[in-house]
């Protein structure tokens, strides 16, 4: 079995879907840079070992285009200046944190959100569905390009309503007994940075 097979294998949706509920505090509420920084790169290693795809060219274009609107509000010490523009240590830590804050969801939402997820209730129906959009627009991130970007966000949507969305609920598995230690690791050392660096 190759490793998209194992994480299916070894992983119902549901669990899933709750170890990332319990990760999530430990990322949103670390007041740390470095940490996030480590809990971010955490989450990329666990998006590569459950076999989806990681586009790191998108991720680092993300990362440095939130980083350098922040720039544009200087404030802090100022660490060097090119020509009129300066660039400070706050506005850079600030720049960085949120980045790193918004990649590290995205990662952790791949890992913990699969398209045979199911919640209950009407509620549970509704945020089930947009997290399969999300997932599905995710894993196929890598299609867009910048010479056809328009055609290929065309060309998404296209297949997103073309009912790629149902549910399949034919490899719908229970979490093995190796899952659970798995997944209890995952919830420990993710929040291991916050614990131990703040």
């Amino acid at each position: 079995m190759n490793r998209s097979e194992i994480y299916d294998y070894l992983f119902s949706s549901k669990a899933l879907f709750i170890t990332g509920l319990v990760i999530m505090p430990a990322l949103l509420f670390n007041p740390g840079v470095e940490s996030r920084v480590i809990q971010f790169l955490f989450f990329c290693l666990l998006v590569l070992l459950s076999g989806k795809k990681l586009n790191p060219i998108f991720t680092i274009l993300i990362i440095t285009i939130i980083v350098a609107f922040n720039l544009i509000i200087p404030y802090g010490r100022v660490l060097f200046s090119v020509g009129a523009f300066k660039i400070t240590s706050g506005a850079l830590r600030a720049g960085i944190h949120r980045a790193v804050t918004l990649e590290a969801l995205v990662m952790l939402s791949k890992v913990s959100v699969r398209q045979d997820l199911k919640i209950p209730g009407a509620f549970g129906e509704i945020l089930g569905e947009s997290l399969r959009v999300f997932s599905v627009m995710m894993n196929r991130k890598y299609r867009i390009t910048g010479k056809t970007f328009f055609a290929d966000i065309d060309k998404l949507m296209l297949e997103l309503s073309e009912g790629e969305l149902q549910r399949d609920d034919s490899r719908k598995t229970r979490t093995k007994p190796a899952g659970y230690i798995i997944l209890t690791a995952a919830v420990v050392l993710s929040w291991l940075p916050f614990l131990i660096l703040n």
